[in-house]
C-alpha cells in the first residue's frame, strides 16, 4: 500500500518530534510542515528535507491525508477543524480544546466528515501503562504525582490542562463508573492560572483518586500508584517501569510476621518511545479505519473533568 501523506502544524519542541517519527515511521510519508515562526519552520524543513508553511492553507494544497496539530491549546479548534472540514484526520495533542464547546464541535465534525479524530494523551503509550493496564482489575484507590520544574510552554492555560489531564485520561481509563465527588485546590505562582493543583475524586463504585500536578517543581517526577484487593502497583512513568506487590494467598499463620507474606515482582515492560507507538496506531487508524485509542469522545470526557476540576478551585479560593 501507498505510505499515508502526513503533516505536521506547529514544530516547536514537540511538533519537531511528531515530524521527525512521521519521517522514519514505515507506512507514513513526510510531506510538509506548517508554523507561523520562521525559525522553527527553517530547522524542520533543512532537517526533514520537505516544504515549509506559514499557515494551514498551503499544507492542505499539499495533499495531506492526516495530520499531527501540536499547536498552543488556544489555537486547537480552529486548526483543527479547517483540516476536517478539508477531509484530513487530525491527531491534536492534549488537552482536545481549551473549551467544551469547542471541543465538542470537533467532534461533530470529525463524525459528519467520517474522519479520525485521536488525542494526544501519549501516555496511554507509555510501556508501563500498556503493562498495568492488563494487570489491573478493579483499583481502590489510585495516587497520581505529575510535577516538574516551570516549563516556559505550555503556560497558556491551567495545569490542570498542561499536566494534570494526562493522568484523568488514565484514570478515566481504568474507572468507567461516574464521578459522585471531587474536592480541589490549586495556585498560581507565575502564571495567571493555576500552578500547582490537587484534587480527590469519588467515583460510583468507591473507589477514589487522588491527583498532584505542579510546574513549578525542583523535580520532575511522573508517578502512578493504584491499589487493589491484595495488590499495590507503583509505576514510574519515566523510567517505564511497574513494580506489583502481592499478599501470598491463604492466612497468615499467627505470630508471623504478615511484612514477610508480600510478594514484590516486576511487570515484565517493552520499552519503547510512546510518540513513535502513538503515531503508529495514529497512521494505522487512518489506514483500517478503526476507533482510536484515545477518541475524540475521550479527549472531551477528560475535558469535562479537568474544566469541573478548575470551576471547583476557582469557586472556592
Amino acid at each position: 500500500m501507498p505510505p499515508i501523506r502526513t503533516g505536521v502544524v506547529g514544530v516547536g519542541h514537540l511538533g519537531y518530534h511528531h515530524a521527525r517519527n512521521y519521517g522514519a515511521l514505515d507506512g507514513a510519508e513526510l510531506v510538509g510542515i506548517a508554523d507561523p515562526d520562521e525559525a522553527n519552520r527553517a530547522k524542520a524543513t533543512a532537517d526533514f528535507g520537505v516544504p515549509g508553511f506559514s499557515d494551514v492553507a498551503p499544507l492542505i494544497k499539499a495533499g495531506v491525508e492526516a495530520v499531527s496539530v501540536v499547536t498552543p491549546t488556544l489555537s486547537h479548534a480552529k486548526v483543527v477543524n479547517e483540516l476536517l472540514e478539508a477531509g484530513i484526520h487530525v491527531l491534536v495533542e492534549k488537552p482536545i480544546a481549551p473549551t467544551l464547546q469547542e471541543a465538542e464541535t470537533m467532534v461533530a465534525l470529525a463524525k459528519a466528515h467520517k474522519r479520525i479524530l485521536q488525542v494526544g494523551h501519549i501516555e496511554r503509550f507509555n510501556g508501563a501503562v500498556l503493562a498495568f493496564s492488563e494487570a489491573i482489575k478493579a483499583p481502590r484507590f489510585i495516587e497520581c504525582h505529575r510535577l516538574s520544574p516551570f516549563p516556559g510552554r505550555g503556560t497558556d492555560v491551567s495545569v490542570v490542562l498542561d499536566l494534570m489531564i494526562h493522568d484523568l485520561d488514565i484514570v478515566l481509563a481504568m474507572e468507567h463508573s461516574e464521578v459522585v465527588s471531587l474536592d480541589a485546590s490549586g495556585v498560581a505562582v507565575f502564571s495567571e492560572s493555576e500552578d500547582i493543583a490537587n484534587v480527590r475524586l469519588r467515583f460510583a463504585s468507591g473507589c477514589v483518586a487522588n491527583l498532584t500536578c505542579s510546574r513549578v517543581s525542583l523535580d520532575a517526577m511522573r508517578k502512578i500508584r493504584i491499589f487493589e484487593k491484595n495488590a499495590y502497583l507503583s509505576t514510574d512513568y519515566s523510567a517505564q517501569e511497574v513494580l506489583v506487590y502481592r499478599k501470598k494467598p491463604g492466612p497468615i499463620p499467627k505470630g508471623e510476621n504478615p511484612m514477610e507474606h508480600i510478594v514484590m515482582e516486576p511487570l515484565p515492560v517493552e520499552k519503547d518511545e510512546p510518540l513513535k507507538l502513538e503515531l503508529r496506531s495514529f497512521i494505522d487508524c487512518v489506514r483500517r479505519g478503526k476507533t482510536p485509542v484515545v477518541s475524540g469522545e475521550d479527549g472531551v470526557k477528560a475535558l469535562r473533568l479537568a474544566q469541573d476540576i478548575m470551576d471547583f478551585i476557582r469557586d472556592h479560593p
